[in-house]
């Protein structure tokens, strides 16, 4: 019984090449649709940020298209101090403070503060700040109700 087997694991020929081509192929295509997609995700943010600041009147809403701007213009839109940024680079610190401003930020739109703590939930965590930036605010003109006409009352027919 021959039990010594001659495994060979040189890719130096032209299969070799092929395969190293294919492989780098594969990752670079991975690596560009991961760009793509957070690059959307960036810039869904960025529109969000933007007209959730234009709702709630902050001034200088182009800061949400800057990386850590957007950060102060959160700040600015939920009438926070300014020192809270501070504790946007602390670990875990950022978290609960991060959950605080949205919080802040769905108040400032009258919507419940509840909506701040889908920050968490990892699918709302997207959802959410297009919740907040595209929906009607309550109390704004676009969505009070008009009060119901009264009518007089009807007369009973005769028979």
């Amino acid at each position: 019984m021959n039990s010594s087997y001659n495994y060979n694991y040189d890719y130096s020929g032209p299969a070799g090449a092929a395969v190293s081509g294919g492989m780098a192929a594969v990752f670079l295509g991975i690596i560009l649709v991961w760009i793509l997609f957070v690059a959307a995700i960036y810039i869904y943010m960025a529109i969000c940020l933007m007209k959730i600041a234009k709702k709630t009147g902050t001034n200088n809403a182009w800061f949400a298209w800057i990386p850590i701007l957007n950060l102060v213009l959160m700040i600015q839109t939920a009438k926070k101090p300014m020192w809270w940024i501070i504790m946007f680079f602390i670990p875990l610190v950022n978290i609960v403070f991060s959950i605080m401003l949205w919080m802040a930020i769905a108040e400032a739109v009258k919507k419940p503060s509840w909506w701040g703590i889908m920050v968490i939930v990892p699918i709302m965590n997207i959802i959410m700040p297009g919740y907040l930036a595209f929906s009607k605010m309550e109390g704004s003109p676009g969505n009070i109700a008009t009060p119901p006409t009264i009518q007089p009352p009807i007369p009973p027919v005769a028979q």
